[in-house]
């Protein structure tokens, strides 16, 4: 019925109903019966389809329980957000007067801060021998720090971020199998195992910052590295994208060349396009909460935090950015530990 997880986050991706009964959860699918106690639990992922009602959505909604919703696919459809508890209208004129005024630096902020990230990530093959990837490093150190400081259009610093990721895919085949291929990024629908894999973290990762910038004063829709959207959390995608190198790709070329995930066994493919099984999504999804779990030395605050803490704190960041005028520097891995 769930996935291993952190306690905080249930993973149902059985078909079944899920219903309130006093106060706790209670899924009935065909396997059964199964209590889940509501207590420390801030996200429900909803993997297929499962059937709920309004009492327990304002149940949901009173405990500040988070619902992310998905396909059979591994599509995200949506997020239940329960009702804001902490709305400030200082601090959203102030990010749109951010927005407006100086959203070139605070993006900027942002893809340097993914360059470094995919910099220290990709370094641990080079100490251990890959000497080809040399010239992406020495371009992602020297060289796109220099670009992006002389960019003064927004089209121009995407065009940057792309090209980044995309020298970063093209490292993959000097340290993953050939099974593991992927001759480009193709995200809808992912079309080989690697763009599964891709697809599905990315995901993952963009719907738990959804939920750490819950707990601040921010405002979803105001993002400056992406285009602000009327249909998507869009400042999400600008947190989320710098942890991703750290977070989600980490997590699949461990789980790829460990071989504790498999084309053979942990995928299906069928016409177009490629997903994760279910004894796929268990391991992918057990080990990704285990990376974002994962505890480090934090520097700056001098103290042990995770991953999805150094999320919130960038959020907090962010904002102190925005209503105090203090320097923004998301997470760098290489200052992080």
């Amino acid at each position: 019925m769930s996935s291993k997880s952190a306690s905080s986050t249930r993973y149902i991706r059985t078909p079944g109903t899920l219903s309130r009964e006093a106060n706790s959860l209670t899924f009935r699918s065909e396997k059964g019966i199964v209590h889940l106690p509501i207590h420390g639990v801030k996200e429900l992922y909803l993997l297929n389809e499962i059937s709920l009602n309004s009492k327990l959505f304002s149940f949901l909604s009173t405990a500040g329980i988070t619902v992310h919703f998905f396909d059979y696919y591994g599509h995200f459809r949506g997020t239940f957000y329960p009702k804001e508890a902490r709305i400030s209208g200082k601090v959203k004129l102030l990010q749109a007067k951010a927005c407006l005024e100086r959203r070139m630096p605070i993006a900027k902020s942002f893809v340097n801060a993914i360059s470094s990230n995919i910099h220290e990530v990709l370094y641990h093959y080079f100490k251990h021998g890959n000497k080809e990837i040399k010239p992406y490093l020495d371009w992602l150190k020297k060289d796109v720090p220099r670009i992006i400081d002389k960019i003064e259009d927004i089209s121009r610093l995407l065009a940057i971020e792309g090209e980044v990721w995309r020298r970063f895919y093209e490292t993959f085949r000097t340290f993953l199998p050939e099974d593991f291929k992927m001759n480009k990024r193709v995200k809808r629908p992912p079309d080989n195992p690697l763009n599964a894999m891709i697809s599905f973290g990315n995901t993952i990762l963009y719907t738990k910052t959804i939920t750490q910038i819950y707990h601040t004063h921010l405002d979803q829709s105001i993002s400056f590295l992406h285009e602000p959207s009327d249909r998507r959390f869009s400042l999400s995608l600008d947190i989320s994208e710098p942890f991703k190198p750290l977070i989600v790709y980490r997590t699949i070329f461990e789980l790829v060349n460990n071989r504790r995930i498999q084309v053979s066994k942990h995928f299906e493919k069928k016409y177009n396009y490629c997903i994760l099984n279910d004894l796929g999504r268990d391991v992918f999804i057990t080990a990704l909460e285990e990376r974002m779990n994962q505890v480090f030395e934090h520097q700056k605050l001098k103290r042990k935090v995770s991953y999805l803490t150094a999320i919130k704190y960038d959020a907090y960041k962010l904002k102190k950015h925005i209503v105090e005028g203090a320097p923004f520097i998301p997470f760098l891995e290489k200052e992080g530990r």
